[in-house]
């Protein structure tokens, strides 16, 4: 298992760490590897990097989840991103040959900030 951060500069954006995944891996490893977020409000996806797309997915879950009236906003003022990241989830089991992530054309490892900016840790177990 290894490990690196990912740093966000908004409350809510998704950064392609598909080469930073890569950079974990051994130059011989096949199989499988998880990617796993250790946070409650960011998560893990697969999906197209092109950065209209990212945009719109980014809208669509504000728009999905609303920002204020949430119980948990008593505590910490942040129910909204515990629920997005929920919704998505905290890692992705990746097809890896040779070293690299074996995705489809259009897919990439994206991480979803939900409560940024903060500093995230990001685990790769292959």
């Amino acid at each position: 298992m290894t490990e690196f951060t990912v740093s966000t500069d908004d409350r809510l954006t998704v950064v392609n760490i598909t080469d930073r995944v890569e950079e974990e891996l051994s130059a011989d490893a096949s199989g499988t590897a998880t990617v796993f977020v250790e946070h409650t409000t960011a998560a893990i996806v697969v999906n197209e990097a092109e950065q209209r797309l990212l945009s719109d997915f980014e809208d669509a879950l504000a728009e999905l989840v609303q920002d204020e009236g949430w119980a948990h906003d008593d505590i910490d003022d942040n129910a909204d991103s515990h629920i997005r990241s929920l919704l998505l989830g905290p890692g992705e089991t990746i097809p890896v040959e040779d070293g690299q992530v074996a995705l489809g054309t259009w897919q990439s490892v994206l991480l979803v900030e939900c409560d940024g900016p903060r500093e995230r840790t990001v685990r790769v177990i292959s």
